[in-house]
């Protein structure tokens, strides 16, 4: 199972040069991959911007958004933004995407939160065509460079549709930030529907956890209560209760997620401190 870091787009307080600083421990540790986490109503840095900025700055680790809000975008504007990403950094792009369950996040960029499941279909298929270099309206151009390459795309959610969608249009699924006792078999469900359609190979699953090493219980704690709270206290508290925060608990957590069949597991940070690059990697890949 590859090991890849989550960078602290969202983690209050974290500055740009903290965001650039990270990216390069993650690529000197061996961390397979970067990994932000995205909403539109919280005071984060966008994903595809500090996706960019760290593929600037570094040269093999992979990049993906672990979970982007496709249907808050157009599709128009989601596939070049993408694409120019993917392009930047020599392809080392992934797109993950998902409807998301906050309606706050559709409120803001003026868009109805009750038709994102149906809008979002139709934008999965406007992705594979403007991917394509196909025009996404007649009479229009088509809105990524010539000749760019493809962005592979993994789907997020626990619904049927979330099941349909990765098998149509995706490379694989993501697990939020649950136990790898409830993705276990979630991962056997996802192969399975693969399988019955037909599909070659077998879909890239990934996992998201958090951690906070260190001296730093009450930060970490405050983070994921703040990003949480809007879930209500009970959600948050459990989520905030979850994550690793000593080296054994980081161990034991990456053995477990390799026993559930994950093919990339995401360790999330909830301090935005670059230091952590450094413990991280002494416990999961020491």
């Amino acid at each position: 199972m590859d090991i890849g870091i989550g960078i602290p787009n969202s983690v209050r307080g974290t500055t740009g040069p903290q965001l650039l600083e990270w990216a390069r421990r993650a690529e000197a540790a061996g961390f397979s991959s970067l990994a932000t986490i995205g909403r539109v109503a919280y005071p984060s840095y966008e994903e595809l911007t500090v996706l960019a900025a760290a593929g600037a700055v570094t040269e093999r680790i992979g990049l993906m958004s672990n979970i982007l809000l496709a249907p808050t975008r157009s599709a128009a504007e989601l596939a070049k933004q993408a694409t120019t990403v993917h392009g930047l950094t020599g392809g080392r792009l992934t797109l993950g995407v998902a409807a998301g369950a906050r309606p706050d996040d559709y409120a803001l960029t003026g868009r109805d939160f009750g038709t994102r499941g149906r809008r979002f279909d139709e934008q999965l298929a406007d992705l594979r065509r403007a991917f394509a270099g196909e025009p996404l309206a007649e009479g229009s151009a088509p809105v990524v460079p010539d000749g760019a390459q493809p962005v592979p795309i993994i789907i997020g959610g626990t619904s049927d549709a979330a099941v349909r969608r990765t098998v149509q249009f995706g490379v694989g699924w993501a697990a939020g930030g649950t136990p790898p006792q409830m993705v276990g078999p979630f991962v056997e469900r996802v192969r399975a529907a693969w399988r019955d359609a037909g599909r070659e190979g077998s879909p890239r699953i990934t996992a998201l956890n958090y951690f906070g090493l260190g001296d730093t219980e009450d930060r970490s704690r405050g983070y994921l209560l703040d990003y949480y709270g809007v879930l209500g206290p009970e959600v948050a508290e459990m989520i905030a209760g979850g994550a690793h925060r000593s080296a054994q608990a980081v161990r034991d957590v990456v053995a477990a997620f390799a026993e559930a069949g994950v093919d990339e597991l995401f360790l999330d940070p909830t301090v935005g401190d670059p230091e952590q690059v450094d413990l991280l990697a002494e416990a999961a890949l020491g």
